[in-house]
């Protein structure tokens, strides 16, 4: 068809135990916006992966803009008009942004050129990022921006964007989406794949549904709600998450005055932060990328330590001890990176279970690892969460992210901890998976856990929490209760407006 960019017919690939894609044929048009969904697992990123010169199929052909297609490599991908935002980053840590955007590119141009182009993109965005900054000391949501950036800069004929607003606010979200339209106007196609589909409804013109490998479904997102998307990928129905009646009881992290020097030359410091979690609740912390997240939790699980008196666990100061004492005394956390911070990506699930679960589980005696014990906690965390895996002896780099993410958030609440620190505890996984961990984080609370839920994902904050907080260049706002707030509020406390006229409750 003459207004059909990329072909796909019959595109299959398998792995030992696994068919990723079996038999999947679809049309990417030219200039529309064609989101592609699925479950963790379902297939996607190693359809994607086919596309963009990463995986060769064993089975099917491609063919873009009329001719045949089968790129070897991404370079080829990229000469043919193909652009791809990565999920899990393609970024060296060593390099500053420039140098990472340039290896992006066929023929990047001098480095001042480069980094003035760099500055105007980022600004178009409103994605502000400094092209001299070195990528290992920059967070999780700016290196998102550098993928975006150094896609957006190709001037490609495919953008394809793999979760790509889940660190932004809804104000740049909003502006995302008018580049994305204006792309889309000037005849550009973009394969968008997300797990928030009320953004796919809003954004996308088709939609092609992924399960278990097999295309099972096209639609237009604008014409189904939200769960309709959800059970199409599921192939089932799924509960909303509720929390349980239950009553708030005593103080069981309490902060108070803690400040921190940055962590690196482009760290985040963090100022005079102080919070009040009960048992039986969940406080929410919002805020954009970069502002002090990975610090916060780095300060709560004790991977830094504070000045005496300013972290205090069930009325004990806390503030000079480790992570294992913390997590002796009940305080277990969960980073945002789940491939290197939350889990070793080498080693089993098995092993990745013994690494924060030891102790607390009774994994190891004397200095002795009991593997029956091990391989059992490993099990019962890959049945509760659903994590879609060949076995516990798998090693974690294998794992889908979300599958991943399942496992390392589902590891920390099967410890039973009294004190819960959470960061992006459902970034990049589906809609069934998400509510599942919400669901679990809600009981955790009902059963007298104080939890803390550090989240760019405002829907999941507004759904769970029963206050909100807003993190902003290392500053945290007053606690308000959730019920007083809406999106737009929220969304502008992540941005700096702390100043808002709403009671603080935080007692």
């Amino acid at each position: 068809m003459a207004d059909t960019l990329l072909s796909i017919r019959g595109l299959t690939k398998a792995y030992p135990g696994v068919v990723a894609n079996d038999d999947v044929s679809f049309d990417i048009r030219k200039g529309e916006i064609h989101a592609l969904l699925g479950e963790n697992g379902a297939g996607k990123s190693t359809l994607v992966k086919m596309i963009y010169g990463l995986v060769a199929p064993d089975k099917g052909r491609m063919e873009l803009d009329g001719a045949g297609f089968a790129p070897a490599k991404p370079s080829e991908a990229r000469r043919s008009g193909v652009a791809m935002v990565f999920q899990h980053f393609s970024l060296f840590d060593a390099l500053d942004v420039a140098e990472n955007v340039a290896l992006g590119m066929e023929n990047p141009p001098k480095p001042r050129d480069l980094a003035r182009q760099i500055r105007e993109v980022s600004e178009t965005y409103g994605l502000p990022l400094d092209p001299g900054r070195t990528v290992g000391t920059l967070s999780a949501g700016e290196r998102q921006r550098v993928e975006i950036i150094r896609c957006l800069l190709q001037d490609p004929r495919l953008l394809i964007m793999d979760e790509p607003t889940s660190v932004l606010t809804p104000q740049e979200v909003e502006i995302l989406f008018e580049t994305l339209r204006k792309l889309k106007a000037e005849g550009t196609s973009i394969l968008y794949i997300s797990h928030k589909l009320e953004e796919i409804r809003a954004l996308c013109d088709h939609a092609t549904i992924l399960r278990l490998g097999k295309k099972v479904a096209t639609c237009t997102p604008s014409e189904v709600s939200a769960r309709e998307l959800a059970e199409m990928m599921v192939g089932a129905s799924f509960a909303t998450p509720e929390a349980r009646e239950h009553a708030r009881g005593e103080t069981l992290l309490r902060v108070e005055s803690l400040s921190l020097p940055a962590p690196g030359a482009f760290g985040t410091p963090l100022r005079e932060i102080a919070l009040t979690v009960h048992a039986g609740e969940v406080l929410g912390i919002g805020g954009v990328a970069g502002n002090g997240q990975d610090e916060l939790l780095a300060a709560l699980s004790g991977e830094r330590i504070s000045a005496p008196g300013t972290v205090a666990l069930k009325g004990v100061d806390v503030s000079r001890q480790g992570p294992e004492a913390r997590r002796d005394a009940g305080l277990l956390s969960g980073p945002e990176e789940r491939l290197g911070h939350a889990a070793a990506p080498d080693m089993s699930l098995i092993e990745n279970g013994i690494l924060t679960a030891a102790r607390r589980e009774g994994l190891v005696k004397s200095g002795f690892i009991n593997w029956g014990r091990s391989r059992q906690f490993a099990e019962d965390v890959i049945a509760h969460f659903d994590v879609r895996t060949p076995g516990p002896g798998t090693a974690a780099r294998a794992l889908s992210g979300g599958n991943l993410q399942k496992f390392v958030v589902g590891r920390e609440i099967l410890q039973k901890p009294d004190v819960l620190v959470l960061n992006q505890p459902t970034w990049g996984v589906d809609a069934a998976a998400a509510a599942a961990i919400r669901q679990a984080v809600l009981d955790l609370a009902a059963d007298g856990a104080a939890i803390v839920v550090i989240s760019q994902d405002l829907d999941e904050l507004m759904e769970i929490s029963d206050r909100f907080a807003a993190l902003n260049e290392g500053r945290l706002s007053p606690s308000r209760p959730v019920a007083e707030l809406d999106i737009e509020k929220i969304g502008l406390m992540m941005g700096g407006a702390h100043d808002m006229e709403v009671a603080h409750v935080d007692a």
